[in-house]
């Protein structure tokens, strides 16, 4: 679902209407409904391509100034949505401005533009013009089906701006069996907005399912922490982050000092319960852009950004002094344990995933041999001289 383009959500009233997904779409996929609007450049590229031909063919055949007008509205539509599109897909991947309201919108004009063209040959009498506009306007009603089918709204009322027309049309022909038309555009315009509608709710329901099963894939089943595949997927974005070199970053490892006794002594059970308290004390402690994870039975890393070696080293201070709080378990008996946390800071040529790992492993295994229950910060360069700062212990 994420492709790495932020798109506007829109900010009109008739644009966030003609885009609305359901009111239980979650923002995150309502973001990349929106996103699907910009994509399937080939659907779009046909449209306005044939668009411009057949009537720059009708015009070419009889150059009047319905015509005229008609080939006119047409390729300055082309080459205003062309350019709205370019710099929308250069702005998306910055986060920038879009402008969706002006696409949605140019989209609906372009729409109009097509019914309007079927409407002069209609008034004209020219049924090889008809035909060659009316099967062109068909066409584009299929893509826009399938090109929008994250704005069921918007379909309907691009089908409509487009074929209805032909509906008006029909009544100055002067011929009975146009009368047709009046049944088929209302049936074609019903239909078409009830299969966009299931297909979009289709589509949510599936992207819901992928969101889910995405989650599951990177989620600790017992704590709701990230586990080892969501770790690593977090530290890959902090890591290659542009304004990584800018902020540091903190990687503090944990281990349970006694974790094992406990799971001796009150079995999987309490030993399990510990285990979530202990990960909902981390949570709570934590800004929404941390990441905790656990990575093993009793150990847990914490990625925080912006925090240099002596924020890192107050956090892991809290975190002893926290999470050794007293447990009750299920049975009314209560347990305490202690942990030993390894710090290793992101910063210039530590800015690499398995660098941080070994390097805040590294600080773990010197707070355990210290004898635990105590922070240990590595060095911040992993080139330079192997000095601690100091660590802070939790006394017993």
């Amino acid at each position: 679902m994420d492709t790495g383009l932020k798109f506007s959500l829109p900010k009109w009233r008739l644009t966030r209407w003609l885009t609305h997904s359901g009111q239980d779409t979650p923002a995150d996929i309502r973001a990349a409904l929106i996103a699907s609007l910009f994509g399937t450049l080939p659907i779009f590229a046909g449209g306005v391509i044939n668009t411009l031909m057949i009537s720059g063919v009708v015009t070419w055949r009889r150059p009047e100034p319905l015509y005229v007008s008609w080939l006119i509205l047409e390729v300055v539509l082309a080459l205003v949505r062309v350019t709205i599109l370019r710099m929308a897909l250069r702005a998306a991947p910055k986060g920038g401005n879009t402008h969706t309201d002006l696409y949605i919108l140019l989209a609906l004009l372009w729409a109009f533009s097509v019914g309007y063209g079927v409407f002069i040959t209609f008034i004209n009498g020219d049924w090889l013009a008809a035909t060659l506009a009316g099967v062109s306007c068909g066409a584009m009603a299929g893509g826009i089906c399938f090109r929008n089918y994250g704005a069921p709204r918007l379909v309907g009322a691009m089908i409509f701006l487009s074929l209805g027309p032909m509906c008006l049309g029909a009544l100055f022909t002067g011929e009975w069996v146009t009368a047709i038309v009046f049944i088929q555009i209302p049936f074609y315009l019903i239909s078409m907005s009830v299969a966009s509608h299931r297909l979009n709710r289709i589509l949510v329901s599936t992207m819901l399912a992928e969101r889910d099963s995405d989650r599951r894939a990177s989620e600790d089943a017992l704590t709701g922490l990230a586990n080892r595949a969501g770790l690593q997927a977090a530290l890959e974005r902090v890591c290659s982050s542009a304004r990584g070199h800018d902020s540091a970053a903190a990687l503090l490892y944990m281990d349970m000092d006694d974790f094992k006794r406990i799971n001796d002594t009150h079995g999987h059970a309490g030993g399990d319960q510990v285990l979530k308290t202990i990960a909902d004390r981390m949570r709570a402690m934590l800004r929404v852009d941390d990441v905790a994870a656990r990575i093993g039975g009793d150990e847990f890393i914490v990625l925080v950004t912006g925090i240099d070696a002596t924020a890192a080293l107050r956090l892991g201070e809290h975190l002893l002094r926290d999470v050794s709080q007293p447990i009750t378990l299920a049975d009314g008996s209560r347990v305490s344990v202690g942990l030993s946390i390894g710090i290793s800071i992101l910063s210039n040529a530590n800015r690499t995933p398995q660098a941080a790992l070994d390097s805040a492993d590294a600080a773990l295994y010197r707070a355990k041999a210290q004898g635990g229950r105590r922070c240990v910060v590595d060095a911040i360069d992993p080139c330079a001289e192997s000095e601690d700062l100091p660590g802070a212990s939790l006394a017993a």
